[in-house]
């Protein structure tokens, strides 16, 4: 049953985001002798035409144009942003600047800081902490964030300043990020495992998804994070696997962060999430971003996110093209059918999306009701 709503969703795919032109050569599903498995589902896209490459090439309803330099085009209109503000937007910030911490949120000019600092339509209120200081040893070609190979030592104080900044905001749901701190021994794994510990000791309700680098791939540091106590461990692979060595640093790859999610499954305890996400826009095909959607679900994670890519300035990886949100309501569709636990996909999701966080903390209280009812617990 499962297998033939995802064929009708994928096959759905195809008839939204395929220009006019197409219709006439589209084969009919119901006469093409496949088997109803995930791979299965996959080579009936290569037999049906047009297929997800072809939206891509050719335009239609899967994205628009992005102009060139001496002729550039205004962003879609799904792409404007909101002006931050509110009394807590305003009681956040201020609280920052007294005690020096950082934000990815400002960091990397996220679209959505007014809405999640606020709690927006959902009432969850939701904040992205940037420990171990404002310079990362990395230089991905998307990122906004300032790079040095020698970044300031952190700060020991650190981990308990921001446990009680954000124990006294009110929050909900709150990620702690960080920069890449190649130059620590230890990655700076221990100072994000201090930070939780600090927090969750403070407000043991309040849940905490921490959005982690790779260490590299080193085992002990992912096992150190994944028992500190979170809720969620997140670590994005940032885009398809085809394009790994263009976006990201070289340092950074795909096996490696595919790595690290399975590892924190196996160290974390039950119930723990695990969460990726990717930009769009970069120069990915949709059959690339479907492949990397089923690797990255073979790997156990439960949660995916797509956004657009936007550049942060000129001397940034230029956006190839903005995609439309019909086709991002596909690979949501895709997603949830082909097993991830919730699926957050639109122009402006980012990998810390306050709507996200809204269903996530559903999901982990419903897993705990259920886990508490249980005759085994």
């Amino acid at each position: 049953m499962a297998a033939t709503t995802m064929q009708s969703r994928l096959a759905s795919l195809a008839r939204t985001l395929r220009p006019c032109s197409f219709s006439s050569s589209t084969a009919d599903p119901a006469k093409i002798d496949i088997p109803r498995t995930l791979a299965g589902l996959r080579a009936r896209l290569a037999e049906e035409s047009p297929t997800l490459t072809d939206f891509f090439d050719h335009g239609g309803g899967y994205s628009v144009e992005v102009g060139t330099k001496k002729k550039p085009l205004p962003k879609p209109k799904w792409m404007k942003e909101a002006i931050p503000g509110g009394e807590r937007y305003v009681q956040i910030k201020k609280k920052l600047r007294e005690l020096k911490l950082h934000t990815v949120c400002e960091e990397a000019k996220c679209p959505n800081l007014g809405e999640c600092w606020s709690g927006g339509e959902t009432g969850t209120a939701t904040a992205t902490i940037m420990i171990l200081g404002d310079t990362c040893t990395r230089g991905c070609r998307f990122c906004n964030v300032k790079t040095s190979r020698s970044p300031p030592p952190p700060d020991p104080n650190e981990p308990s300043n921001v446990a009680e900044a954000i124990a006294s905001w009110g929050l909900d749901y709150v990620v702690i990020t960080s920069v890449d701190r190649d130059d620590l021994p230890d990655q700076g794994s221990a100072h994000f495992t201090e930070t939780v510990q600090k927090l969750k000791a403070l407000k043991p309700d309040m849940l905490i998804e921490a959005l982690v680098p790779d260490f590299r791939g080193d085992a002990s540091c992912v096992e150190k994070v994944a028992k500190s106590g979170l809720d969620v461990f997140a670590h994005n692979i940032e885009t398809v696997e085809g394009l790994q060595s263009v976006v990201r640093d070289h340092r950074a790859n795909f096996k490696q962060s595919l790595d690290v999610l399975m590892m924190a499954k196996d160290h974390a305890p039950s119930g723990t999430l695990t969460k990726t996400s990717i930009m769009l826009g970069c120069g990915e095909t949709p059959d690339q971003v479907v492949k990397t959607m089923e690797k990255v679900r073979a790997a156990g994670v439960d949660v995916m996110t797509f956004g657009q890519y936007m550049r942060p300035s000129k001397r940034h990886m230029p956006v190839s093209e903005y995609i439309t949100p019909e086709a991002f309501e596909k690979y949501r569709t895709i997603g949830m059918d082909m097993g991830f636990r919730y699926v957050a996909s639109g122009p402006m999701v980012r990998s810390s999306y306050k709507a996200g966080e809204f269903y996530i903390k559903s999901m982990i209280e419903s897993d705990r009701a259920a886990s508490l009812q249980s005759p085994l617990s």
